[in-house]
């Protein structure tokens, strides 16, 4: 990756953005969505309708928090990937038994700062050290406090299908290792019918569309690019091949942009892939999981079978 010139040399999403846009086809990786004006319009995606996975996963949590809690233990470490606005970390943890700490884990440091004060108000006895950092790359945790009798880590949302096959096997190896003596509870999206997707991801009310573009409205916050949004389309479908849905943004005109001092041409319907959002079935992820090192335990599936949260052992090291 060539690093731009200036002011922009060491800033994560100019590196991105350029690298992506230099490629063919062009790409950004879907964590950059997640400034504060992002994550805001993400919660706002939750609540909609056509979302079935935020409300899906909830009920999970909240039918079946006990279970879970039995599987996690007592006095645990818990670390949460992407915490994003610690909604779904409130029903887990009122199900623990007397957990050591809460490790929220996020890019976005403005919203994870602000709902980790919030959470740690309304949780006097519980140590809560938020984290500002990329989780999808290598990550150091800090040690074990004390009394911590193992770490398990919290991965709700199926942000696990924003990943490539690769990167969630590598996701999965490095958390088995950090999370070894422990274990992983995890939420993953289930292969479904595709026009239940397409509803989920091309809402009435234009929230997913909102937070698509949202991405070019902070790369004309923070890097001062020209991005004209009304000139892009939202567009995402299902590939029942990939078994995935994608996210794209779509040129609608030929157009340039300057992104920190270089030129880029879109042809009219030339394409910007912002997110892939990975489907499983439920023995798929299991034999992902066992690939990194995991051994499944425990599943959680609603009646119709439309999202799963996994329980997931990490064996001693």
């Amino acid at each position: 990756m060539n690093a731009p010139a200036g002011p922009w040399s060491r800033h994560p999403l100019a590196l991105a953005l350029l690298d992506g846009l230099r490629r063919s086809p062009r790409s950004v990786p879907p964590k950059f969505f997640y400034d504060a004006a992002g994550s805001a319009l993400f919660d706002r995606i939750c609540e909609l309708p056509e979302y079935y996975p935020t409300r899906t996963e909830i009920a999970l949590l909240a039918r079946h928090g006990s279970e879970m809690a039995e599987c996690i233990g007592t006095g645990a470490d818990l670390v949460e990937y992407g915490a994003g606005s610690l909604r779904k970390v409130r029903l887990l943890l009122d199900a623990l038994d007397r957990p050591a700490r809460f490790l929220p884990i996020d890019l976005s440091a403005e919203h994870l700062l602000q709902h980790a004060r919030l959470l740690a108000a309304d949780h006097p006895r519980l140590v809560v050290e938020p984290l500002v950092a990329d989780f999808s790359a290598d990550l150091v945790l800090p040690p074990l406090p004390a009394d911590a009798r193992r770490r398990v880590g919290f991965f709700p949302g199926s942000s696990i299908g924003n990943f490539t096959a690769d990167e969630a096997l590598g996701f999965l190896q490095r958390a088995a290792v950090a999370l070894a003596g422990g274990g992983l509870l995890i939420g993953v999206d289930l292969v479904k019918d595709p026009a239940v997707l397409h509803r989920a991801y091309n809402d009435a009310a234009g929230v997913t569309e909102a937070f698509n573009k949202n991405l070019l409205a902070r790369a004309n916050r923070e890097l001062g690019c020209g991005f004209d949004l009304a000139a892009f389309n939202h567009y995402a479908f299902y590939d029942p091949r990939e078994q995935r849905i994608e996210m794209h943004l779509v040129s609608r005109r030929r157009q340039e942009v300057v992104v920190c001092g270089e030129r880029f041409v879109f042809d009219e319907g030339q394409t910007l892939h912002t997110e892939n959002s990975c489907k499983y079935t439920v023995e798929g992820f299991q034999r992902l999981a066992r690939g990194a090192g995991f051994e499944p335990r425990a599943v959680w599936t609603d009646e119709a079978r439309l999202f799963s949260v996994h329980w997931l052992s990490a064996p001693q090291r």
